[in-house]
């Protein structure tokens, strides 16, 4: 399910449309969001951390999500001047994982399944491995060097160039989230009913790290500490709940006092 509306997708670096980068980046990236936030903004000028001088930043408006990545070098040479934003349309829910088998619905392989290797959730992109490609030069004849040409491979918006396949059938369907008996909340396709697994690949990072095969260290809390459940609501104040863990009665009455 999508919304119908059209918003600019970048007015700040705090917005894209949800205000802040998607979950599957941040999640591919495994790094700190605060990191990520620092190395990609643009700043012309910041005063002095120092008491005397008040907290002032003049940074870079505008920016445009590409498919590289915010934390990278590649990414701030092509942000080094104000650019002009992209029209996204946002999407409540997104449906498309790096590891699902989709079919490509424009272009010159149009009809073709393929495999998500990439996604872009800024700008509603997805990258299918060797499908949607075209010919990029490297190198400059001004350096020299005649160059050469590769193949690389272009983004697909999810919202009207791809569909993702029932891996029941192999053929392309709608679909939607909804919750099992256990709670679980999974892709259901529209056409046939069946629950369409997430992919094992779009849990990893960029360093092939997953939850399943990740080893806790001594500086990382424990999950049986995170979820165990410490706060018992109620209605006592603070000083009381001291109180009543330390062992301390209070006998003494508080002395009647009148407002008029």
């Amino acid at each position: 399910m999508r919304f119908t509306t059209r918003l600019y997708s970048a007015t700040a670096w705090k917005g894209t449309i949800t205000g802040k980068l998607g979950e599957l980046t941040k999640r591919y990236a495994n790094l700190p969001e605060a990191y990520i936030q620092r190395t990609a903004e643009q700043v012309e000028f910041q005063t002095p951390n120092r008491r005397e001088y008040q907290n002032k930043k003049l940074e870079q408006g505008v920016y445009r999500f590409t498919a590289n990545r915010p934390w990278t070098d590649e990414w701030k040479r092509q942000n080094d001047k104000a650019r002009r934003p992209v029209v996204v349309e946002p999407i409540r829910d997104w449906n498309f994982f790096r590891g699902d088998r989709v079919e490509v619905l424009v272009g010159r392989d149009r009809g073709k399944h393929g495999i998500v290797s990439q996604v872009i959730q800024e700008r509603n992109w997805i990258f299918v491995a060797g499908l949607n490609t075209h010919l990029r030069r490297v190198g400059s004849r001004q350096e020299g060097s005649a160059g050469f040409y590769v193949k690389s491979e272009a983004p697909l918006l999810v919202t009207n160039q791809v569909a993702l396949v029932d891996p029941s059938d192999n053929k392309t369907t709608k679909v939607e989230w909804r919750f099992t008996e256990d709670g679980e909340r999974v892709r259901v396709s529209l056409r046939t009913g069946r629950i369409i697994p997430l992919p094992p690949s779009g849990f990893e990072t960029w360093d092939y790290k997953t939850p399943e095969t990740y080893l806790e260290g001594d500086k990382d809390t424990k999950a049986d500490v995170v979820k165990a459940v410490n706060f018992r609501p109620t209605l006592k104040t603070f000083e009381m709940e001291i109180m009543e863990s330390m062992g301390i009665i209070e006998h003494r009455v508080p002395k009647k006092s009148y407002w008029y």
